[in-house]
């Protein structure tokens, strides 16, 4: 039997045709394996996703929030707080707003960046955390606001070392004022936002958060704790001996002991400052809850020693199972955005006591309230708080139902 060669013109009519295919396919791979991106990812082993069960079992008791409107252009009150009855919150403009009961929003300031966390004091200073412009503080007393500006750069243990990624604000029994730096790897003015930055630093994993703290009197500025992994919400403990910390990118809040943490950071000597894996190490930090079925975000207190927080987001397998694959990390990047591995929008909002114990558990699996940032507690209301919403959720609220 003899077989017939294929011509000469269907030999190269078919060497053209896996050429075509081929060369593309070659560029396509050599893109999602090598085109640059902005995150340079290490391993890290993330926990196994328990997902919505115990006392984090679904429920519904989100759903159906009511709501404040915002006035056209504003959206994101991602924290919220209260001063003598009055809800005050940040938004994605630059305004801080407070809010009449009847939720008619009147501009207090616009800081020119992005305000997240505000905490207000007894004698009417608002300070705002502003992811873009630093640790900004303005009085609420009466007369014009004045915004000032406390905090844009270190001088601890580098000098002139700027704040990038203002998160949350605290104020400690000294009258010291506590600032996370959520990421010190991306800035929101160079990375597209603080969502964007927050994704970045989240997908590289590296813990390049810290927490400053800033001395009204001597105006000192320095790093108290380095080595977090994108720290965002801050309560103190109601003794105010412990400092409490939503670490995002590790699905987990820490409870910090400052005596222990002084101590540890007199032993470094005085070119250093102790990271967080050495503060665990000599007992100055601990984790209070691990493994949240999501992004814990701000933290603030309630009635009754609730502490609150929110699930931005819930967690994603894929993420997770890449937390020790850094080059599938990058790769997602190489995606379109829309192929990024961002978990759908899912309302949560848990409470718990200064042991770690869940006391209560909000959801609303739909998320018709987008990215549950946390809630604060007011005259017995909850008001739920929020990255993009535009408008503020509220809800009444008169305690635990377990």
């Amino acid at each position: 039997m003899t077989i017939k060669k294929p011509s000469p013109d269907r030999q190269r009519g078919a060497l053209r045709l896996i050429s075509s295919w081929l060369t593309p396919l070659v560029a396509l791979l050599a893109y999602l394996l090598f085109w640059p991106v902005p995150i340079e990812p290490v391993a890290w082993q993330a926990p196994q996703d328990l997902g919505h069960t115990g006392v984090h079992a679904t429920n519904t008791r989100l759903a159906g929030l009511k709501a404040l409107p915002l006035s056209a252009g504003q959206e994101g009150p991602e924290h919220i707080t209260s001063h003598l009855g009055v809800v005050y919150t940040g938004l994605s403009n630059g305004d801080v707003v407070r809010l009449s009961p009847e939720g008619q929003p009147q501009v207090v300031v616009n800081t020119g960046g992005r305000p997240l966390g505000l905490e207000a004091t007894a004698d009417g200073t608002l300070y705002i955390a502003d992811a873009m412009k630093g640790l900004l503080a303005v009085n609420l007393a009466g007369g014009p606001a004045q915004l000032r500006t406390l905090v844009d750069k270190v001088d601890f243990p580098q000098s002139d070392d700027p704040i990038r990624y203002a998160d949350a604000v605290a104020v400690d029994t000294r009258g010291h004022v506590w600032l996370s730096d959520a990421s010190t790897r991306f800035d929101p003015k160079v990375h597209g936002g603080t969502f964007e930055a927050s994704v970045l630093d989240i997908m590289e994993a590296r813990c390049s958060g810290r927490l400053v703290v800033y001395d009204p009197v001597s105006e000192r500025k320095r790093v108290a704790l380095s080595g977090l992994c994108f720290p965002n919400g801050m309560v103190f403990s109601q003794d105010g001996q412990s400092l409490l910390v939503s670490e995002t990118g590790r699905y987990r809040v820490l409870k910090i002991d400052l005596a222990r943490l002084s101590v540890t950071r007199s032993t470094q000597g005085m070119s250093s400052v102790p990271s967080l894996q050495n503060a665990m190490d000599q007992g100055a930090a601990r984790v209070l809850i691990d493994n949240l079925p999501g992004f814990p975000d701000n933290l603030t207190k309630g009635e009754g020693g609730r502490i609150w927080t929110g699930l931005t987001k819930p967690r994603g397998k894929v993420l997770d199972m890449a937390s020790d694959l850094p080059w599938l990390r990058a790769m997602m990047l190489r995606l379109p955005r829309a192929l990024w591995p961002v978990p759908p929008t899912y309302g949560h909002i848990i409470a718990f006591d200064e042991q770690g114990q869940i006391v209560d558990d909000l959801q609303d699996p739909q998320g018709a309230y987008p990215e549950t940032t946390a809630a604060t507690e007011v005259g017995g209301k909850l008001y739920v708080q929020s990255l993009h919403a535009r408008q503020v959720g509220w809800m009444p609220y008169a305690g635990p139902q377990r």
